[in-house]
């Protein structure tokens, strides 16, 4: 779809609206009932006051690479201009006093990973107010770039090819752009020396399950080893089909440590203003999920001292940070692998005066969602944006909409995927 028609598919958002009723969740052998989920939510809010954020809250989640869906979020919150360019976005008087929240998953599935970082960027140029929620894609990127930084260490020497076959198009993206045009360095690496570089070690298998024995579940060791042996197996045929040899690969890798790593690279910008999680009034925006160890630190310390604790594990202790609990914000679905959040945990981030989570990470077909899970108000904000991944779906065209916080005290959902505008009051 071109940019100018973005508008004509924004107008055929509906306008017609409904109250936005609470889903069930399965949780243990409990099933609720939507009636036995509103009451719920009544319990477990009243008399705890909702706090409201001051000025409007737009939450566009899971863009996957698609930047024409993105833009066709961000026109539909009525927050900027009809876009001419990618890279070039105005904004209306409205958008310039509201928060743009940017709920995760920027990177893979969709056309163009590189149209839609500059279109987030435009969107920071512009002068808006944003923030950049970290999902489980793009920092999968990340841990990849960074563990070719050093000495191969069997924790993390496995973490470029763990990326997989979803990280091939952006991969190719950043080769045709800046690496295939570019004369070959005189001492390139064979192609042999590039697959030892980028691979981990071949007795890899036998010493990662000695080396995390006391720090991973014994099923979630045989996991590990399950993905990574297809990974493996598949790697360098999905690049190859992409015209790319392990030369070409390993030559793209060092652009994007370029690009991504240095403060001066062209997306430098991305991974340095990226945040786990933030709060606003009774809010919190992260893409996946909580645990208790999460609950606490919130409760005890704040969403700053999480943040921090993001940050610092990805410089020291890239294991430690994507098996552990900070990373679980950005993945857990609240399955028995992923760490629990108990009914303590809830009471603790009651406490530290959040009330709902707003994430992704969890795509629908039919528009937003709100329901409790594990006793917390979720409200999944993954409307399935990028055209690949509604493709699968079978879902036409592109996705657009947004979750609305407001400061009249209103939750409203908007997607094209759903007939009505949902519109949820949990303070009344």
């Amino acid at each position: 779809m071109e940019l100018h028609e973005l508008p004509r598919l924004v107008s055929q958002l509906p306008t017609a609206r409904e109250q936005w009723q609470l889903n069930s969740h399965h949780s243990g052998s409990h099933k609720a009932s939507g009636r036995h989920v509103k009451k719920r939510v009544q319990e477990v809010t009243r008399g705890k006051g909702w706090k409201w954020p001051k000025r409007p809250i737009f939450f566009i989640s899971d863009p996957h690479a698609d930047a024409e869906a993105f833009l066709a979020s961000l026109l539909s919150t009525g927050g900027i201009e009809p876009p001419k360019k990618h890279d070039r976005i105005a904004l209306t008087k409205s958008g310039k006093k509201a928060h743009f929240v940017i709920g995760g998953d920027c990177l893979d599935k969709g056309p163009s990973n590189l149209r839609l970082l500059e279109s987030i960027k435009a969107l920071y140029d512009a002068g808006a107010k944003v923030t950049l929620i970290a999902g489980n894609h793009d920092i999968r990127l990340l841990m990849g770039l960074l563990c070719l930084g050093g000495k191969k260490d069997v924790l993390t020497e496995h973490l470029f090819v763990r990326m997989g076959n979803k990280v091939v198009p952006l991969l190719a993206e950043v080769f045709e752009r800046f690496v295939k045009h570019k004369k070959k360095p005189k001492k390139l690496p064979s192609v042999d020396s590039c697959r030892r570089i980028l691979y981990p070690r071949n007795d890899w298998f036998a010493r990662f399950p000695i080396a995390v024995s006391q720090r991973m579940p014994d099923e979630a060791i045989v996991r590990e080893l399950e993905r990574m042996g297809k990974k493996i197996k598949t790697f360098e045929a999905a690049c190859l089909e992409y015209g790319m040899t392990l030369q070409d690969v390993y030559l793209t890798a060092k652009m994007c440590r370029k690009l991504f790593l240095k403060p001066k690279g062209e997306f430098g910008w991305f991974f340095k203003r990226m945040v786990l999680a933030e709060t606003m009034g009774s809010f919190i925006f992260l893409h996946a999920g909580l645990d208790d160890s999460v609950a606490k630190i919130l409760e005890k310390k704040g969403v700053k001292a999480l943040n921090s604790m993001y940050r610092k594990q990805l410089k020291r202790d890239l294991f430690e940070f994507y098996f552990g609990t900070v990373a679980n914000v950005m993945r857990t679905k609240y399955r028995p692998v992923d760490l629990p959040l108990s009914p303590r945990g809830v009471h603790r981030v009651h406490k530290s005066g959040v009330l709902a989570v707003v994430q992704g990470h969890l795509n629908r077909t039919r528009g937003q969602r709100i329901l409790l899970k594990e006793g917390l108000l979720h409200i999944e904000g993954d409307i399935t944006l990028d055209r690949n991944s509604r493709r699968k779906e079978g879902l036409r065209g592109l996705g657009a909409g947004h979750i609305r916080i407001c400061p009249s005290q209103q939750i409203i959902g908007v997607s094209n995927d759903y007939p009505r505008t949902k519109i949820f009051s949990p303070s009344s």
